[in-house]
């Protein structure tokens, strides 16, 4: 385990790498920056965006889709700059987008949530070649949004509720084909269940807020293992380099005063964690 460039975020979120590049980026949510690194030559920038973002999805080499407090927008990768996709609650000021991640059909599942995490004012929306569907509402803190290698299940958690469900989808689409099930349940439990991504074998890779770990999920929900990470908020995982075969996980120190931070000296960095996994990366978005 290695920590990744000299970023600390308030609320780090939406790690994803763009293999054609050999960068990962992420976002520091309520900073309203999108950070990036590139591998190659450990070079790193910060981008500021004017509106509070959390997820990115690759277009191709020049463009890119972020999902914002506004909707999704189109950017441009040479130039930064911003064009509206799509609006989504743009009109409601209490919520921002969240989570988010690429169906293998090129469908784009993406959460919103409350600024404040206001009860049940999340709700997870599909985004594929021009058309927007809202799937699920009623839902505090939209997280763990990720597919099935085959596409053939979706996951999605209220972090809130501490429950990850699962939901047949359809392959060539990314829309669900049934009604969701309970996954995984710690309903009990205080750590939350934040980000996920799935591997190549169908393992459900989770950063669990609070608790320090990522932990690893069998395609029953069955826990596997638990990876500690030196910062005990971690907030999502992403499979990077040239083999998928490491992984990226953004932390945070958001919340925490001055004794909690001196106890948590990481907080907010991002980590890099040699794994013997299969990991996979997000196809294109389709436009």
């Amino acid at each position: 385990m290695s920590i990744l460039g000299t970023a600390v975020c308030e609320l780090g979120e939406g790690p994803v790498y763009e293999a054609g590049t050999d960068t990962l980026w992420w976002f520091d949510i309520v900073a309203c920056r999108l950070h990036e690194y590139r591998f190659a030559d450990a070079r790193e920038r910060i981008h500021a965006l004017p509106m509070m973002a959390s997820a990115l999805a690759v277009v191709d080499a020049d463009r890119h889709v972020l999902a914002t407090e506004h909707g999704l927008y189109l950017r441009d990768v040479a130039t930064g700059g911003l064009r509206l996709l799509a609006p989504v609650e743009a009109d409601n000021p209490v919520t921002r987008s969240n989570d988010a991640r690429v169906h293998p059909s090129g469908a784009f599942w993406f959460g919103t949530m409350g600024k404040a995490a206001e009860t049940g004012a999340g709700s997870i929306y599909w985004y594929r070649a021009g058309e927007m569907r809202r799937l699920f509402g009623d839902i505090t803190i939209t997280n763990s949004i990720c597919f099935s290698p085959a596409g053939d299940i979706g996951y999605f958690a209220d972090t809130r509720k501490n429950i990850v469900w699962r939901v047949a989808c359809d392959p060539a689409t990314g829309l669900p084909a049934g009604d969701p099930a309970v996954f995984i349940d710690r309903s009990g439990e205080s750590a939350g269940m934040d980000g996920s991504v799935c591997d190549a074998e169908g393992v459900v890779w989770n950063a669990r807020w609070g608790a320090g770990t990522v932990d690893a999920y069998d395609v029953e929900g069955r826990l596997l293992r638990s990876l500690p990470v030196p910062a005990r908020q971690v907030s999502c995982p992403a499979f990077v380099g040239a083999d998928v075969g490491r992984l990226a996980v953004t932390t945070a120190w958001q919340g925490l005063d001055k004794a909690a931070l001196a106890e948590d000296s990481h907080a907010g960095r991002t980590f890099l964690l040699d794994l013997p996994v299969r990991g996979r990366l997000d196809p294109p978005v389709a436009l």
